[in-house]
């Protein structure tokens, strides 16, 4: 059992922020130990009397998100709602509460890309065929839809917009110098951007008129 269990959860966080982060940008291969102890706040001596080696920081690492999203994300998904975009933002509001501790979580799905290592490969499948699978537009309400659309192609379309939504969101939240991101300002702007895409695929209602 790694030793990182023991420290206490702000220097945990730390590590696993950062080697998150390392992780995703460079891949497992590309990865420096020495930047992921540097920005975790540890010596690259303190960091290995924790974790042995750099693949079990990687593994340790994958399992805690693994099963932090499992935990706080995935189970807390309300699939009762059928409306695709209260769907999205109830999403959304889940990935925004987990990025307010852990800033590259949105990013966890690049630490299963293949590596050099065999080991690390073999690892990696055996984790994901033991994972839950997720499709957030399943047995959703389609009713709502213009009768002149090709629903699934709308699917699609919204998923487009809704990458292109997250990587916008992260980019302002990384590249700002403000280090704590206005979470209230993008909830605003995300209901903004729902409304929109209501709009464009939804009947219009006509409530109220005559």
């Amino acid at each position: 059992m790694t030793k990182l269990l023991d420290l206490d959860a702000s220097r945990r966080d730390a590590l696993l922020n950062a080697a998150l982060k390392e992780f995703s940008i460079q891949g497992y291969d590309n990865a420096s130990t020495n930047v992921i102890a540097k920005e975790a706040g540890f010596s690259k001596a303190l960091m290995f009397h924790y974790v042995g080696s750099k693949q079990e920081l990687f593994l340790f690492t994958y399992d805690y998100f693994n099963e932090l999203l499992d935990r706080e994300y995935f189970s807390r998904m309300d699939y009762s709602i059928k409306d695709i975009f209260e769907r999205l933002r109830t999403s959304y509001l889940l990935q925004i509460e987990l990025m307010k501790q852990y800033p590259w979580i949105i990013d966890f799905n690049k630490l299963s890309a293949k590596t050099k290592s065999d080991e690390i490969n073999k690892a990696l499948e055996d984790r994901a065929s033991a994972k839950k699978t997720f499709e957030i537009f399943d047995m959703i309400d389609v009713s709502k839809f213009r009768v002149d659309l090709n629903v699934e192609k709308c699917k699609q379309f919204i998923l487009w917009a809704n990458v292109g939504f997250t990587n916008q969101i992260l980019d302002n939240i990384r590249n700002s110098a403000d280090k704590n991101p206005d979470y209230n300002h993008i909830i605003t702007t995300l209901d903004d951007y729902l409304d929109e895409l209501r709009k464009v695929f939804y009947v219009a209602d006509r409530e109220g008129t005559d």
